[in-house]
């Protein structure tokens, strides 16, 4: 157990928080700086980075990653990936990019129209709503472009931009939430080590782990207990929230009584507690009265594409997504056959993922895409320092029946059904990624690339399943996140987004977290919680 303060579990906090990440983390800050009393509950341990994060992808995926199976069935070559079980949770893995999601995807319905198949709604909020905590989390993140300046390109950036500018079209540094010179907030600059998803050992880039986990901590309101996995979230007579009995790694069980629960695991973790804490009330699950809980699941659509380019580029140098291409996300979409915008991200994977992931090109990744093996495999390794890569991520179109559910018999150590993860590509998806893998590839022949590789690796934004709206009986929490049938609970996670927008989520999710905390300190104030 780890913390500045020791609470009760048979006396009520004020709040139980469940998950320390983007949105878990910010609240707690927010919460624990206003002198709200808070438990936070995180399922896996605390790493040190100094001591505990190492420059190898492989190493650090088993020590952060939440490994617990995944049943996923139809159009997902593999479960998702990079849903961190530690401290901090995925802002310990992230690349760092702090984007803003744009006015007109927040009217995905009004903007887009009608899509058959798909469940596509406008957001109950507006991007001006949001602005205000958009600037919030990006000062207390340093965002470059944003708070701090723009970051050095790197060579990978470099060599894309040869294409980019023979194209006519336009690169940019990324917005991200890292120190390129210089400390910001007692944090050191970025050394450019080129690890970023394996952990920032010297605390450049921000992290919940870094920043608000020990801030909160010096407030002296804040107990921080680890390896302990919420089962269930416990409700009274009345229907309202009493706290969260969860599971410490011996497999004791404790119940931690709270005034207030806010839920902040993933779409797929959060959604999966919610289905699994039945009660008279909630017999299909807790806050499911419109039976949508775990419904509308999404991630990005995605892709990676790396080249062999004619003369050394070290892309695994720096900063993973120093730039970014934004000219397709934008709100006149020209002519196309899909609906929804795309971002290009410079984006590098090491020698083992790479290695693993590369296929040859295809219209969209499918089970049995084969992957480069043999002598192509040989050829693309041996030349590796000469590789050049880039990422696409792109909006993916919200359907019912894409959704979380819980297997009737399988367990995991604790007891707890496994999730189940049913996801079919909407003909949107494929169209986008189609056309997406194209500019790909003409940004790569413009910059004179001798070969093209594909990639496609498993998605890592978990989006949907406890939509945010204003009818509870399309909706499962209120534009604050509040659960509309259970008045003191809420979720601060990628679950509550109504559409996948095409950027980074992590920005909006810690937006919405801040604003979020804001509401729940005035409904604690006026007695309404």
């Amino acid at each position: 157990m780890t913390g500045s303060r020791t609470f009760p579990t048979c006396e009520p906090v004020d709040v139980v928080v469940i998950g320390t990440g983007a949105g878990g983390g910010n609240a707690i800050r927010e919460l624990c700086r206003n002198g709200v009393s808070v438990v936070a509950l995180e399922a896996g341990g605390r790493l040190d980075p100094e001591r505990d994060f190492e420059n190898d992808e492989w190493t650090m995926f088993n020590r952060l990653t939440w490994s617990d199976p995944i049943l996923a069935s139809g159009d997902l070559q593999a479960p998702p990936v990079w849903s961190c079980k530690t401290v901090g949770g995925s802002t310990v893995h992230w690349t760092g990019a702090a984007l803003r999601a744009q006015p007109h995807e927040l009217r995905a319905r009004s903007h887009y129209g009608a899509l058959e198949g798909a469940a596509t709604v406008d957001w109950p909020i507006s991007f001006d709503d949001v602005l205000p905590w958009y600037e919030k989390a990006e000062r207390l993140l340093g965002v470059t472009g944003r708070v701090q300046d723009l970051q050095t390109p790197n060579a990978n950036y470099l060599a894309i931009k040869r294409g980019v500018d023979a194209l006519g079209w336009t690169m940019r540094p990324n917005h991200l939430a890292l120190n390129p010179v210089g400390v910001f907030d007692g944090r050191p600059a970025c050394t450019q080590r080129g690890h970023c998803m394996q952990g920032c050992s010297n605390k450049a880039m921000w992290s919940s782990l870094n920043e608000a986990i020990p801030k909160a901590e010096k407030t002296g309101w804040l107990e921080l207990r680890t390896m302990c996995q919420a089962l269930t979230i416990n409700v009274d007579s009345t229907g309202r929230a009493t706290g969260v009995t969860y599971a410490r790694s011996d497999g004791t069980l404790e119940e931690q009584k709270a005034k207030v629960v806010v839920l902040a695991g993933n779409a797929i973790q959060s959604s999966r507690l919610l289905l699994n804490s039945t009660s008279p009330m909630f017999p299909d699950g807790l806050a499911n009265g419109s039976g949508l809980v775990g419904h509308h699941y999404m991630h990005h659509v995605t892709g990676s594409s790396f080249a062999l380019m004619p003369f050394p580029v070290h892309g695994y140098k720096g900063v993973i997504a120093t730039g970014l291409i934004d000219q397709f996300s934008g709100p006149d979409p020209g002519e196309r056959d899909f609906v929804g915008g795309f971002n290009f991200a410079t984006d590098f994977l090491g020698p083992g993922a790479m290695s693993i992931f590369a296929k040859p090109r295809s219209l969209i990744a499918r089970p049995d895409s084969a992957q480069s093996w043999g002598a192509p495999l040989v050829e693309m390794m041996d030349t590796y320092t000469c590789l050049a890569g880039i990422h696409f991520f792109g909006e993916d179109v919200a359907q019912v029946d894409n959704r979380v559910s819980l297997h009737p018999t399988l367990r995991d150590a604790h007891g707890m059904p496994l999730p189940m993860l049913a996801y079919a590509d909407h003909p949107n998806n494929a169209a986008m990624y189609r056309y997406a893998s194209d500019r790909a590839t003409e940004i790569w022949r413009a910059a004179g690339a001798i070969r093209i590789y594909d990639a496609h690796f498993p998605d890592t934004h978990l989006l949907g399943t406890c939509r945010m709206g204003d009818d509870p009986e399309a909706s499962v929490v209120n534009r604050y996140g509040q659960a509309h049938e259970v008045k003191n609970l809420f979720l601060a996670d990628g679950s509550v987004f109504p559409t996948s927008t095409a950027e980074n989520p992590t920005l909006t999710i810690i937006a919405l977290a801040l604003r979020q905390a804001d509401y729940v300190l005035q409904q604690m104030a006026t007695g309404d919680l």
